[in-house]
């Protein structure tokens, strides 16, 4: 492990404790000699940190210290840089955009021995098949960022359409399929709607009432239950 990836590893260990920490403890920890988490220490010190103790003591770290520049382990960097490849070839070119410039942000921090990879090209995301719909992906995440409403024509899966006021909660990709979930003002209940199946869309700027991450959250919890039922349903009717 390079001496920078160590340093952080160390900043971590002593976040996770709210007390001291016996030197012995985090060398266990970190799988080095007590004499390495010594010279650690006081290199961590030398570079800002507040951390209070001393051999025999143990070392409690004081809050409000960010170790630059940014450390990540070699699966940490692998899972950033798969899941911003993702989010470039299976959503929408704003989400693409953002994903980029994050990889772009981090690269320019990144301790040199670490840059080679976020360019490893040690994974492949194939691109969505594009499917013939008719809303802005950006306009239904402007709508959850500010609380506000939406009017949407849904077609069923017969054709026919219908008016809805939605307050969106959560944006679902599932294969090549893109759903947005929300409180239908309509069915007066959670639903969930699929992008394609809807015709127009306008952002009504009036918000919806509560915290979006709190109703996001009751639509999992329904969710779950749901599945767990039509999963006990299967079971049942198996083992008939």
């Amino acid at each position: 492990m390079s001496k920078s990836n160590r340093l952080f590893d160390l900043m971590q260990t002593l976040r996770r404790h709210s007390g001291p920490v016996a030197g012995s403890e985090l060398a266990r920890e970190a799988g080095v000699s007590l004499r390495t988490i010594y010279r650690d220490i006081a290199n961590l010190q030398a570079m800002g940190a507040d951390i209070e103790g001393e051999p025999g003591f143990g070392y409690v770290l004081k809050p409000g210290f960010l170790l630059p520049p940014l450390m990540f382990s070699q699966e940490e960097l692998q899972a950033l840089t798969l899941g911003a490849q993702w989010v470039g070839r299976q959503t929408d070119d704003g989400l693409a955009f953002a994903a980029q410039n994050a990889i772009a942000k981090i690269g320019a921090v990144l301790p040199s021995e670490l840059r080679h990879m976020l360019t490893d090209n040690a994974f492949h995301v194939g691109r969505a098949v594009p499917a013939p719909v008719s809303v802005d992906l950006q306009v239904l995440r402007q709508a959850m960022r500010e609380q506000f409403k939406l009017h949407i024509a849904y077609r069923d899966p017969k054709g026919d359409e219908t008016q809805r006021i939605i307050w969106p909660i959560m944006l679902g990709f599932i294969d090549t399929r893109r759903f947005v979930a929300g409180w239908c003002e309509l069915r007066q209940d959670f639903r969930t709607f699929r992008i394609d199946r809807i015709g127009r869309v306008e952002l009504i700027e009036e918000r919806y009432p509560g915290r979006r991450r709190d109703l996001a959250k009751r639509w999992r919890t329904l969710a779950d239950v749901e599945r767990a039922k039509a999963a006990a349903s299967s079971g049942a009717a198996a083992g008939s």
